[in-house]
């Protein structure tokens, strides 16, 4: 994990995309109109990212605890992932931009695992943006897989215990192989991270955004980069003082 010294230029943007519900609310409107009107955020953000030269982009499409909400409303949010993944990836791949799930896929039905699959296979090979979907994810779930994969290690004779080492914990996380955000995003005026990327974000700065997530556009990304290369990254040292 490499540290760098200046906020001017994040490699990695992590969004939390919130606020969906509270914009259809506010126009009268039912909270799938809210979810609709985001993926239309979502691909400017998409391009938005690329224009601005970030490396990763990291999107919370769908947690853990997202199953919890009325079924009907979950059935809608994974009917619009179908059919993001439908419409959008095709043209993803064709801009050059490489697509990575990340979370559980144990428990989802075959033909979403399917889907999911083929789309990292169609743009593994493209590296202008790298859009990583944290789907049916939770920062504690992954904590808990890897902990119990390196357990079995330990378990089976492969791993001493006296060799585990952060970067151990880090290569077992959904993540390995991608660098930790450098910026967090959170729309909707909420200032919390909501179980996402809870060890990747040690050293994130925040910026948390009043603005809903339907509404969030290149202007309103482009602010939230100007707060963060304001800001003075000393990953807990001291900056050095000038004579």
């Amino acid at each position: 994990m490499t540290k760098k010294s200046s906020a001017a230029a994040p490699r990695h943007v992590a969004i939390i995309m919130d606020g969906n519900g509270r914009w259809a609310a506010a126009r009268g409107l039912p909270r799938s109109a809210g979810h609709k009107t985001g993926i239309d955020a979502l691909r400017r953000s998409v391009k938005a990212a690329s224009d601005f030269g970030i490396e990763y982009l990291t999107i919370y499409s769908f947690s853990t605890e997202n199953w919890s909400r009325p079924k009907t409303e979950v059935t809608f949010l994974l009917e619009l992932l179908r059919r993001f993944i439908r419409q959008d990836v095709a043209e993803l791949h064709a801009s050059g931009v490489q697509i990575k799930i990340i979370g559980a896929r144990d428990d989802l039905e075959a033909s979403m695992i399917a889907m999911l699959d083929d789309a990292e296979k169609l743009t593994a090979a493209n590296s202008k943006l790298k859009l990583v979907v944290a789907f049916n994810y939770g920062s504690r779930q992954e904590i808990l897989r890897a902990t119990q994969a390196i357990a079995n290690s330990v378990k089976s004779g492969a791993l001493n215990v006296s060799d585990i080492t952060l970067e151990t914990i880090a290569g077992a996380l959904d993540t390995s192989g991608i660098p930790d955000p450098d910026l967090l995003i959170r729309t909707g005026g909420e200032q919390r991270i909501s179980n996402f990327l809870l060890w990747q974000c040690a050293y994130a700065e925040f910026v948390f955004v009043p603005e809903f997530w339907p509404d969030f556009d290149a202007a309103i990304f482009r602010r939230a980069l100007d707060e963060y290369a304001a800001r003075d990254r000393r990953f807990g040292g001291v900056k050095a003082q000038t004579a």
